[in-house]
């Protein structure tokens, strides 16, 4: 009964999320523009629900001349490819609003695990030992609130196992509640800095 619930929740909350930050969403759109030249937003392929993939949406933060199809971990000096706008983006995690889009039409949920790159067989493979391949993923999650970047993949895998276990309405919210919280404090955000977690970061069509 719960995922019924939970998939309603997520249709209010990201209807509620994009009208409340369309003012947000106006100001992020210009300063994108004026800072460099490309487009605002960028698709990365994702594997959703059951490993089926889909197109995650973000704000791009990164110039379009930085190398096509290659993790950023895996870039020499990845900061050069940041844009000013970018690091801000990526610094405030306002880059992920735009995946409010995701959440209504059913490609990801509000807390969930975060979604893999198509490409990240390694995390893939992990989640498939608790199961964490079989729920919609997530805007943010158990592991994003418990280390984000920082996290080893065969950890990261682990806490998702953990709340696909322990999946309910104080749960997510307390998941909601300490991103807001990580989120303030920019816990565990690790800009380009070759940490070796490709989960966050890869570069799609020259740019993120």
């Amino acid at each position: 009964m719960y995922p019924v619930i939970k998939r309603l929740g997520d249709i209010v909350m990201s209807l509620a999320g994009i009208i409340f930050f369309s003012p947000v969403f106006l100001i992020l759109i210009l300063a994108i523009k004026i800072d460099s030249r490309g487009p605002v937003f960028f698709k990365q392929k994702r594997a959703g629900i059951n490993k089926s993939y889909f197109n995650m949406l973000k704000f791009r933060t990164m110039r379009i001349d930085t190398p096509k199809d290659t993790p950023t971990h895996l870039l020499e000096n990845p900061g050069q490819y940041i844009t000013r706008a970018g690091r801000f983006l990526r610094k405030s995690s306002l880059d992920e609003l735009p995946q409010m889009f995701n959440i209504l039409i059913s490609h990801m949920s509000v807390i969930g695990p975060r979604p893999a790159l198509w490409n990240q067989d390694d995390l893939i493979e992990e989640r498939d030992k608790y199961g964490a391949n079989n729920i919609r993923p997530g805007l943010t999650g158990w592991a994003q609130v418990n280390g984000r970047d920082e996290l080893p993949i065969e950890i990261k895998a682990k806490l998702d196992g953990e709340y696909v276990k322990n999946m309910s309405f104080l749960f997510d919210c307390k998941c909601f509640f300490m991103t807001i919280f990580k989120v303030i404090k920019s816990d565990g955000v690790v800009e380009g800095t070759g940490n070796g977690n490709q989960d966050e970061e890869n570069i799609n069509s020259g740019r993120e």
